[in-house]
């Protein structure tokens, strides 16, 4: 599949990538992109969730009223889950949240997301490109030239590229990511892929193996 390189200022360069239909033209796999996805979710959360039980409650052990007479139920503790104050019932406890994915089937969910992508047009190849300083402005100036202004988007660096990242950093609705950092949220979560022409081959040789 061949893409045209579109520079910074959003202009043909005359020149094609070659882009892998192994990746990015397959049969989508929805059951993939799920799993993949749910996982990715579920890593988010810290389970450090936890809320005090009766045993843990800090609190007098006095027997608060005799126990039999007031008419009342019978009450031995103030740290009962019946007063305020008291211990939860069955409260949250710590969790850990991670689970097991094997490699071929997240490799099948990105390249399932990538595909879709390509279905909707919302891919294309920009030349590197790289800032001088870390400046927002610049960065701005390039999302106006590839109108991209105000539309969700995720660029994929082939390197690391400090300045560019911190320039996009204040920007919401915009990420930058090198290609090992590709993740099948990140694409399907972004109205728009922007491949850097660097970041194509790391990107083809993780997910075709």
């Amino acid at each position: 599949m061949k893409v045209a390189v579109l520079d910074v200022k959003g202009k043909e360069t005359g020149r094609k990538v070659d882009l892998s239909d192994a990746v990015y033209k397959i049969e989508p796999n929805n059951h993939a992109i799920y799993l993949d996805v749910k996982q990715y979710m579920a890593h988010q959360r810290q389970g450090t969730h936890k809320a005090k039980e009766r045993a843990e409650i800090v609190g007098s052990t006095r027997k608060i009223k005799k126990q039999k007479g007031t008419g009342t139920a019978r009450a031995g503790s103030i740290k009962s889950p019946i007063f305020r104050g008291g211990g939860r019932i069955f409260g949250p406890r710590p969790k850990d949240y991670t689970q097991k994915l094997n490699k071929n089937l997240k490799r099948l969910a990105r390249k399932s997301a990538l595909s879709l992508k390509n279905q909707d047009k919302a891919i294309m190849v920009v030349e590197d490109f790289n800032f001088d300083s870390p400046k927002t402005k610049e960065f701005v100036q390039v999302l106006k030239s590839l109108g991209l202004e105000n539309k969700k988007s995720l660029f994929v660096l082939g390197d690391s590229n400090n300045n560019v990242y911190l320039s996009s950093r204040n920007l919401k609705g915009y990420e930058v990511v090198t290609n090992s950092e590709l993740s099948t949220y990140k694409i399907l979560n972004a109205n728009q892929i922007v491949l850097l022409e660097g970041s194509i081959e790391g990107i083809e040789s993780n997910l075709i193996k």
